[in-house]
């Protein structure tokens, strides 16, 4: 059974702080970020991939409400900035995907061409945006045809900032008892700093600013190398933070490397010496599934990568993106036959257990209730 939602009227900011101000003591405890920064952790952690984004649309608090209600260990805002520099959760810059902008006459004028990350974009994009305007939108399912539930959602949910997610989760550790962590990915930070929108500082703002995230397990993820490096910078070595490079595969570059005119690919970087370039500014690497364990010419499950064993020499944790439960996104060895949209619970479970078994250290899934079966 689902669990109900409250309206977004409910999530007040208010209210977020007046919770997490109760839970202080907690996030003041001794050991208060042990458990979920154990190394290596005891058992796989469980992030949940934009919220329970297979259950809700998502970056929204009800998306990461139903995450931390199913159990997830950490929930994952992806961060881009505002055009007066608020930091709020979207999966990228243009907003054309996952809110209503397109059905706003108001907005009209705003569609227009970027190129991010090295690709031309058509939309609307969250940097043209105040945050009073972006707030009049509404979040609305990114996969409609697979996800037909989540549409029930549709025009009930604003987009958040990182500091009402800071707020939300803190107030949301208070109540449950329990540690909730946060895994926040820096989104296309070459192009916002090349916007006047340099995200870092304004990130490190937020997150130093609140007790919460003084104290909560935090994983500061993201697919370039400079800001990693950066924010280590400025950070050290702090017990309750973990830096993670995402890597892709291949000759793909870091698009700071593309700025800088560098050399640097990702393939390089997941060679067993580019493990240990990366362990000297972050703690853990995180590939997407199929360079662990690929897919064969019949899209069933072939033999595992050394890249869990590797990352590991290396000194490193190694993380994986991304478990969805429906049949398209399955190998073919856990599909059932009820369509390619159908939800397959026992499918997604199996397989993500398929992958627990390389030794890996924590995985995202969109559907993190079936994560954390998987997990134990």
């Amino acid at each position: 059974m689902r669990s109900p939602i409250l309206p977004q009227r409910h999530f007040s900011r208010r209210n977020f702080v007046q919770a997490a101000v109760g839970g202080l003591a907690l996030a003041a405890a001794p050991g208060f970020a042990a458990g979920l920064l154990a190394t290596p952790p005891s058992r796989p952690l469980v992030f949940a991939h934009r919220g329970a984004s297979a259950l809700r649309p998502e970056h929204t608090l009800a998306s990461y409400a139903k995450a931390i209600l199913d159990g997830a260990d950490y929930v994952e805002p992806d961060l881009v900035a505002t055009r007066d520099g608020i930091l709020v959760a979207r999966h990228e810059s243009n907003l054309i995907d996952t809110t209503d902008v397109a059905r706003r006459p108001e907005f009209a004028s705003r569609r227009g061409k970027k190129m991010v990350d090295g690709e031309w974009h058509e939309g609307w994009f969250v940097d043209d945006f105040t945050l009073a305007e972006l707030k009049t939108l509404r979040a609305i399912e990114r996969l409609p045809k697979v996800r037909t539930g989540n549409t029930l959602y549709d025009g009930q949910f604003q987009i958040p900032t990182w500091e009402e997610i800071i707020d939300f989760v803190a107030a949301q550790s208070a109540a449950s008892g329990r540690v909730i962590g946060l895994v926040p990915e820096l989104k296309s930070s070459t192009y916002f700093r090349d916007a006047g929108l340099a995200l870092e500082d304004r990130f490190l703002s937020t997150m130093l600013a609140h007790e919460y995230t003084r104290r909560a397990p935090i994983e500061i993820q993201s697919f370039e190398v400079a800001n990693l490096k950066y924010l280590r910078e400025k950070l050290g070595r702090r017990a309750n933070v973990r830096l993670m490079q995402l890597v892709v595969g291949g000759d793909v570059r870091p698009m700071d490397v593309v700025k800088a005119g560098g050399k640097l690919t990702f393939g390089q970087m997941t060679t067993p010496a580019g493990l240990r370039d990366i362990a000297a500014y972050a703690d853990v690497v995180a590939p997407p599934t199929r360079a662990i364990i690929a897919l064969g010419a019949d899209q069933r499950l072939a033999k595992p990568s050394s890249i869990v064993d590797d990352a590991h020499q290396a000194g490193l944790l190694l993380h994986t993106w991304t478990f969805r439960p429906e049949n398209r996104f399955l190998a073919a060895d856990f599909r059932d036959g009820n369509g390619e949209n159908a939800r397959n619970e026992a499918g997604s479970v199996a397989e993500m257990r398929r992958y627990i078994e390389t030794g890996l250290d924590g995985f995202f899934s969109d559907d993190p209730g079936l994560g954390r079966i998987a997990a134990g």
